[in-house]
């Protein structure tokens, strides 16, 4: 198969289970979807504004591949509106064909003079996160966040 078709077979047979977040000091599951629609453009999630409190938050996914992924990696931005916040990289690595997998990152918290208050962000911030195999993109996926 050319590289085309491949990366093509990769982004047909990618799909996203479910996710979490966590409290990474106590465990406590925070918020979790197992609705993950990777066709939408733009899905909206509603999590509790004390995650924001948390200095640590454990983000879990599960996902699925039927195709060779040799290096998987994402990269997460956090979109304020419309402005570029934050970046994240995280390298899972090779992807097994016809496998389900689970990959938790920690996210480090901001210093809290630094947050903004949840009634500024909520509404305000799209979560996209975009899945590569080395340079080629597999999908991306955009959250807007709403705090409860």
């Amino acid at each position: 198969m050319d590289d085309g078709g491949h990366v093509q077979a990769m982004r047909e047979g990618f799909h996203i289970n479910w996710m979490n977040m966590r409290d990474a000091s106590t465990g406590q599951v925070m918020w979790e979807s197992g609705e993950w629609d990777c066709d939408q453009e733009e899905m909206e999630a509603q999590i509790p504004c004390e995650i924001l409190r948390c200095r640590q938050v454990s983000r879990e996914l599960n996902f699925s591949s039927v195709e060779v992924i040799t290096s998987l990696r994402l990269v997460q931005s956090v979109i304020f509106k419309g402005e570029l916040l934050e970046e994240w990289n995280f390298h899972f690595g090779f992807v097994i064909p016809n496998s389900t997998n689970t990959w938790q990152q920690t996210i480090e918290a901001a210093e809290e003079e630094e947050m903004l208050p949840a009634e500024l962000l909520s509404g305000n911030v799209v979560i996209e996160t975009t899945f590569f195999d080395g340079e080629y993109p597999i999908m991306t996926q955009r959250v807007r966040i709403w705090y409860l």
